[in-house]
């Protein structure tokens, strides 16, 4: 669930971060920026133990709410990341050449923010892996018999004191899987460095 919602955050994220950065006309921009302003404040956790108490049990339901409270960070860093470029004299050249937007916003501007996007992997997996857990943890999200490690750690709490690994076991699993995938997202920028300079 996590990975899936972090791929849907980035994708609605990423492609309004992109329209607000690349956009001539200031309405636009502040049209789709501030709404997700608004939405910044609001306690992620909140948000979805709200939704998965809604629709229990559902796993849909849990990505797309896990999702849609990381689209505005990951809108704003997008935008952030994307403004130089997208206003950059190469944007100009291109326009003139009458390149369609598509092409210069995913072959141009968007290689641009390719390094932030990169480097915040991991925060963001670890984030959604976090929230996920919380709310599985509760019991508001999937159904007690569902394989996942929060499920275990919250089935299993109640005899921690006879048998710790029933809870340790997923616990150590979810803190490693969260720590691996944070050094591998480490690793891939260092190489996405090593190669523009190269």
């Amino acid at each position: 669930m996590a990975f899936g919602a972090v791929v849907l955050a980035y994708a609605v994220g990423g492609l309004v971060g992109l329209v607000a950065a690349s956009t001539r006309y200031r309405w636009l921009d502040e049209g789709l920026m501030r709404p997700l302003d608004v939405l910044l404040p609001l306690p992620s956790l909140l948000v979805i133990s709200v939704v998965a108490v809604g629709w229990r049990a559902s796993a849909v339901a849990i990505t797309v709410t896990v999702a849609m409270v990381n689209v505005p960070t990951v809108a704003r860093l997008v935008r952030a990341a994307a403004l130089d470029a997208a206003s950059g004299p190469v944007v100009e050249a291109l326009r003139m050449q009458r390149e369609s937007w598509f092409a210069i916003q995913i072959g141009y501007v968007g290689r641009s923010v390719l390094g932030p996007v990169a480097a915040d992997l991991g925060t963001r997996i670890t984030l959604a892996v976090f929230l996920v857990a919380s709310v599985n943890f509760l019991g508001l999200g999937l159904s007690p018999t569902a394989p996942d490690w929060a499920v275990s750690v919250s089935r299993n709490r109640e005899g921690l004191l006879l048998q710790p690994w029933s809870v340790l076991a997923p616990a150590l699993l979810l803190v490693s899987f969260t720590l691996g995938f944070n050094l591998l997202a480490d690793r891939l920028v260092h190489r996405s460095r090593q190669v523009v300079t190269a």
